[in-house]
């Protein structure tokens, strides 16, 4: 009946979250060496780490060695700032999605400025200061009276005019 227990502490890692957290660091590593030479300086990381990419591009061709350099790769990624990198790396792959939500928030805030006039005008003057007062309220009166000659057209040109000035500013 002396059946030996042994009690793991609160502090201790188990052998299989090891393993797991390093076939992370792998999974990194892979999307580090799939990123291209000009997007690799977007990355925070450290000289050793950029040379363990440039060394799994040169080797690309041979499928053992890359393995092996990947698992190099993700040795080196044990000292640096994965949050950091895993971050930086969605950004890249994600650019387009991002440029969609930003656009469909910017045509919120222009539906807004329709509706809701000098109010909205002011709040935005005052996120955007280089934005002129004038202009936005004559392209919003222009939007609100080309809805009134209910002509489509015209209201996708003044909407589209509205959007264009605040493009480069709001987005």
């Amino acid at each position: 009946m002396n059946k030996k227990v042994e009690i793991i502490e609160e502090d201790e890692i188990s052998k299989s979250q090891i393993k797991r957290e390093a076939e992370a660091l792998k999974l990194i590593g892979r999307d580090l060496v799939a990123l291209s030479k000009k997007q690799l300086p977007q990355i925070p990381g450290s000289e050793l780490l950029f040379h363990a990419i440039s060394v799994a591009h040169k080797i690309e061709g041979k499928h053992e060695a890359l393995r092996r350099q990947i698992q190099y790769i993700g040795k080196v990624l044990r000292s640096e700032d994965c949050v950091a990198i895993r971050t930086a790396i969605d950004k890249l792959n994600n650019k387009h999605q991002q440029l969609t939500h930003a656009t469909i928030r910017l045509e919120k805030l222009r539906d807004e400025l329709v509706e809701q006039g000098d109010s909205k005008i002011n709040e935005l003057l005052e996120q955007f200061p280089t934005l002129e007062r004038q202009k936005l309220r004559q392209l919003v009166r222009q939007v609100n009276k080309e809805k009134k000659t209910e002509k489509p057209e015209k209201i996708a040109k003044a909407a589209k005019d509205l959007f264009i000035y605040l493009k480069p500013t709001c987005l």
